[in-house]
């Protein structure tokens, strides 16, 4: 059965982020309704010695705009997050693996528009670290009408989804029954239970961003977002 998920593009998310996204043949992002201010769009946080910290891209956001039509404000945004995953990380396992790639990534062209920087982070997270093979499609390519959850199911039939994966938080406004109807299965998908793992600067802290796992584990790091549920050996 073809299964898909359905969400925002975010800045350099956190590990459950990337386990939907494992876990479909097709992500879709959505990204063709309004940006919502303080939220995972443009900020998320890592571990410092000081606690967690936000890394927050600036953006202009005037009136209701559409996430994928939000615009990055200051340039220096990416020498100054740069700057404070290096200070924080430099002493990571596996900072040096990755240091190289994602200082390209960063700076290898000038990012004006925050939906297609955190597209690109995420698939290249997605297919150079992690592995992953998912499929990804773009909201905004669908015709779509109507309610929340009528924009939803138009676009989960006309990606022809059989079985759609959210987290726990659509429970507050999914009705089981219309899927149903529509002959769409849902399934609910917990991020609770995920091991920890070794971690700089004090007690651990599951929510924050994949590039904290990344830099302590390397290529071990779908064991412990996936593989520990699924049996695999950590490797």
């Amino acid at each position: 059965m073809k299964r898909v998920a359905v969400l925002q593009s975010n800045y350099i998310p956190w590990k459950g982020y990337f386990d939907l996204i494992h876990s479909v043949d097709e992500f879709v992002w959505y990204d063709d309704v309004q940006y919502t201010k303080h939220d995972w769009r443009n900020r998320n946080r890592i571990k410092t010695p000081r606690g967690v910290r936000w890394l927050t891209i600036p953006c202009q956001a005037h009136g209701k705009p559409r996430i994928d039509q939000v615009r990055i404000a200051d340039p220096r945004w990416a020498e100054k997050h740069w700057r404070i995953l290096t200070e924080n990380y430099a002493d990571a396992p596996f900072f040096a693996r990755y240091r190289d790639d994602l200082e390209a990534l960063y700076f290898g062209q000038r990012w004006e528009i925050l939906a297609e920087l955190n597209r690109t982070f995420i698939k290249k997270i997605c297919r150079d670290y992690l592995g992953i093979t998912t499929h990804f499609l773009d909201s905004a390519d669908f015709e779509l009408h109507g309610s929340r959850q009528e924009r939803l199911l138009d676009l989960l039939e006309q990606v022809g989804a059989e079985v759609y994966l959210t987290g726990l938080a659509a429970l507050a406004y999914i009705d089981g029954q219309e899927f149903q109807r529509r002959g769409i299965e849902v399934e609910w998908m917990s991020q609770d239970g995920y091991p920890a793992y070794p971690q700089l600067h004090g007690d651990f802290a599951h929510q924050v961003s994949i590039l904290d796992l990344l830099f302590q584990v390397g290529e071990r790091a779908p064991w412990y977002i996936w593989g520990w549920r699924d049996g695999t050996a950590i490797g």
